[in-house]
């Protein structure tokens, strides 16, 4: 089975995305994770744009171990000499250096002409060769690049030196045809593409990236180029996890394998969503929240009864946890009967009949029924009380010379406990005041902010993950104060909580 070496651009052209500016210590930080991913070549950054990407590249470069570390560089001495003083103390060092090859680059961009371009490539890889254990060349826009010129470009740059060529589709323009057409035509028409691994760096701007990835993989590429969640310029590249992932489960087709430790890329991607301060959207493939999640009562039903009649691959596989199964509108009985005796519930046929009419009728007012829900829903089937704990009062005290220090005031059945805490900050502090007014001890594990809506009254949803006992409930609370959305979110969970211990004798 073929092997083909994983570039990352993450930290070079993921970085370029807007609002994906990272600190040197975070992209320190991510570098390491992905040694840990088993990626073979991480792009540390532009060296000579900033002290800021100088920096950054040179302390990747002698901290990282493992994959090589590259730098990007224009076909010109300045650039190619801050590439190697950032990154000269890694293992193994790689220039990765470019001029643009299209008709439209290079009229309008560069204003030179073919033998020009020519002539500066090869006296920059002439100029790099001797000083780095590998010389990366990419024809810019290549894929809108004249074949016979792309021929001769690459031919005289191997024989100048350059290990690795790369063609990028630069603008996401081309078609997985036209690629693969553009990939076999260069490993037949030039001499000594023998002598150079051939690579792949494909943009997203018409939803093309991985496919095309894919087709120049199947038609000589032995090197991809990508990106977690697909992040960069634009519409982005190709995500580093799709195309993984999309080796490993058609291996039958593709044949081709990677150094990628595929359980680690779930915990990457979440990692550079954080950083970036970008979440991940629902519905992306592999690391959406949507991904293993089924909500249809035909798919459920399925997935209850052999998981891999809607999965072509585990969750565990990428490093999640266990399929989801979402109640809504759209659910079944069978769908709605595991949650039940998942949540513990112990309930007869009958009652998860009664309990089942009064779902859906929820659920035709919901997007989605959360577990809250159920959980209330068969106390009123057992007649027993569905909601525990209300928030009443609460009161802050919070400043950068203060410790936070929070009262609050909970109705618990017909009374009211009242206790004080402080905590590392004012959430902190409001939940461990909540915590001595219930008597019940739970560890934060997740929390997410969210505006519903818009404008300076905006309100805020929050909502959390606590573990109690050893198992994790979720709670959601929404207002213009978020302190008070933090709090509700927090009584939420304890509610959850109290409700499935009281709900569980039957």
């Amino acid at each position: 089975m073929r092997k083909i070496q994983i570039f990352d651009t993450t930290l070079r052209d993921g970085e370029q995305a807007p609002g994906a500016a990272m600190t040197i210590e975070q992209k320190y930080e991510f570098a390491l994770q992905l040694a840990r991913l088993g990626v073979d070549i991480i792009e540390a950054g532009f060296p000579v744009s900033s002290p800021h990407q100088f920096e950054a590249s040179k302390r990747i470069a002698e901290n990282v171990k493992g994959p090589v570390i590259a730098g990007l560089a224009r076909s010109v001495e300045k650039d190619i000499d801050a590439v190697y003083e950032s990154i000269k103390g890694a293992e193994t060092t790689r220039l990765h250096t470019f001029i643009a090859t299209s008709p439209i680059h290079m009229e309008y961009k560069l204003k030179m002409t073919p033998d020009q371009v020519v002539e500066n490539a090869v006296k920059a890889v002439s100029y790099a060769r001797n000083k780095f254990a590998q010389v990366e060349f990419s024809p810019e826009d290549g894929t809108r690049s004249e074949l016979d010129f792309l021929y001769r470009i690459i031919e005289a740059v191997i024989d100048a030196g350059a290990t690795v060529i790369n063609v990028p589709d630069t603008v996401g323009y081309t078609m997985p045809d036209e690629i693969g057409h553009i990939f076999s035509s260069i490993m037949n028409n030039v001499p000594n593409i023998d002598k150079a691994i051939l690579s792949t760096h494909n943009h997203n701007d018409l939803g093309m990236a991985v496919a095309n990835t894919l087709a120049a993989i199947n038609n000589g590429a032995g090197q991809a180029e990508v990106s977690l969640n697909g992040i960069g310029e634009r519409a982005g590249n190709a995500a580093l996890e799709e195309l993984v992932m999309a080796l490993n489960v058609r291996k039958d087709l593709h044949e081709i394998d990677t150094n990628i430790d595929a359980k680690q890329l779930f915990y990457t991607s979440k990692m550079l969503s954080t950083i970036i301060a970008s979440p991940i959207p629902r519905n992306k493939p592999i690391t959406g929240a949507n991904a293993f999640a089924h909500e249809s009562g035909i798919h459920q039903h399925g997935m209850l009864s052999n998981r891999e009649t809607y999965e072509i691959m585990t969750p565990e596989s990428v490093g999640r946890e266990a399929s989801e199964i979402v109640l809504g509108r759209h659910s079944g009985l069978h769908g709605f009967t595991k949650r039940i005796k998942e949540l513990g519930l112990a309930l007869s046929d009958e009652q998860i009949g009664t309990a089942f009419k009064v779902f859906l009728s929820l659920a035709d007012r919901k997007k989605e029924v959360f577990d809250e829900d159920i959980l209330q829903i068969a106390g009123s089937v057992l007649g027993k009380k569905s909601h525990f704990y209300d928030l009443d009062y609460f009161n802050v005290t919070s400043g950068n010379a203060a410790i936070p220090t929070a009262t609050v005031r909970i109705k618990v059945k017909d009374e009211a406990s009242e206790e004080a805490a402080t905590g590392d900050g004012p959430i902190s502090a409001i939940y461990q005041a909540i915590d001595k007014a219930t008597g019940i001890t739970g560890k934060l594990e997740e929390y997410h902010v969210n505006a519903v809506t818009s404008g300076k009254q905006a309100i805020g949803e929050v909502s959390v993950v606590v573990l109690i006992d050893g198992k994790q409930y979720n709670g959601k609370g929404s207002s213009t104060d978020i302190l008070k959305a933090s709090a509700r979110a927090y009584i939420g969970a304890l509610n959850r909580f109290k409700l499935s211990v009281e709900n569980a004798g039957g």
